[in-house]
């Protein structure tokens, strides 16, 4: 049963008081939920996977090329939906830790310009004095 605007409006404004409040927890209960459906995602993905294997062998056994190629192509398309997933995963990495998952590349990539960002603006700084 969809809610009501009202109990809508009241949701959002919980939501926002709770942002504003404690951004940090904020923030930890939305990574986990879009973790959990991520983690959802690359497990139907694999699955998908395995399927389109068993077509793809069933196919070659039976020698009918059309179902080899749809296994094929089932295989090509479970690989960039699980890859293009884990690529998507949230940068919090409090949260991809105690999952066991190592936070994205562009999550450390963005930390390394940071460093690097901060580094450069202390010595110009310096230099200016």
């Amino acid at each position: 049963m969809p809610l009501s605007e009202h109990e809508q409006r009241l949701l959002e404004q919980m939501e926002q008081a709770l942002s504003a409040e404690d951004p940090k927890l904020a923030s930890t209960l939305q990574s986990a939920g879009t973790l959990r459906y991520m983690r959802r995602r690359i497990y139907l993905a694999v699955l998908g996977f395995v399927i389109s294997i068993a077509l793809l062998m069933t196919g070659v056994a039976i020698r009918i090329i059309p179902i080899s190629v749809i296994g094929f192509l089932g295989m090509l398309t479970c690989a960039l939906l699980a890859v293009s997933t884990w690529r998507r995963a949230p940068a919090a990495g409090h949260v991809l830790a105690s999952s066991g998952l190592s936070p994205p590349r562009v999550a450390r990539k963005s930390r390394m310009i940071d460093r690097i960002e901060e580094r450069w603006r202390r010595r110009r700084d310096e230099h200016d004095l």
